[in-house]
């Protein structure tokens, strides 16, 4: 039997990592979020704590994004932390989903896997995502409207400078879920059905 691999994009406040959480819980199968982040550590021997400052985020034109020490190594002098990542994280995404059914979310899994993979992408209105934030993180509604932004364009430029596609290009994916519109039980439940 062929592997079950889900693929979750989602914008900030849209409660996707909830929701792929749950969705693994309902299915019986692991999801991987953070510990892709784990994984590439391991593989490179690169510290965890330097692959969080450039996780979903690309190159700065400007300036290293982590530790200069590490980035001055001679392995990754030539290539940004940034792009070390992706790549080390895109071998570990097509070597799980070879391996294993999965959901993993972000990273540009649904491009990686676009021949093997449900493609979901979760998205809601600015205002819902707003309280979300304000809710989850107990932030003002000015300090969670700018966090907002600034994660879905730190999203929306890492996925454009990885694969050349729009992020929020619907045809993309197989299945585009308005969280605002439903419960999350019920956004389980669709794309369990699938």
């Amino acid at each position: 039997m062929e592997n079950r691999v889900i693929t979750i994009n989602r914008m900030y406040g849209s409660n996707g990592r909830l929701i792929a959480k749950e969705l693994s819980q309902r299915l019986g199968i692991h999801y991987y979020d953070k510990e892709l982040i784990q994984l590439a550590s391991e593989k490179q021997n690169i510290p965890y704590d330097e692959l969080v400052k450039v996780d979903e985020k690309r190159a700065s034109r400007w300036r290293y994004p982590v530790d200069e020490a590490v980035q001055m190594e001679p392995q990754y002098r030539y290539n940004p932390m940034n792009d070390v990542l992706f790549e080390t994280q895109s071998q570990i995404i097509r070597e799980l989903a070879a391996k294993e059914s999965c959901i993993i979310v972000g990273r540009c899994a649904n491009y990686l896997l676009s021949d093997r993979a449900l493609r979901v992408y979760i998205y809601a209105p600015a205002d819902y995502r707003v309280k979300v934030i304000m809710e989850r993180l107990g932030r003002e509604e000015k300090s969670a409207k700018s966090l907002v932004k600034k994660m879905d364009r730190q999203r929306r430029y890492y996925y454009e400078y990885f694969t050349d596609q729009k992020w929020d290009d619907f045809s993309q994916y197989d299945l585009c879920i308005n969280s605002s519109r439903f419960t999350q039980e019920q956004i389980v439940d669709m794309i369990a059905a699938l």
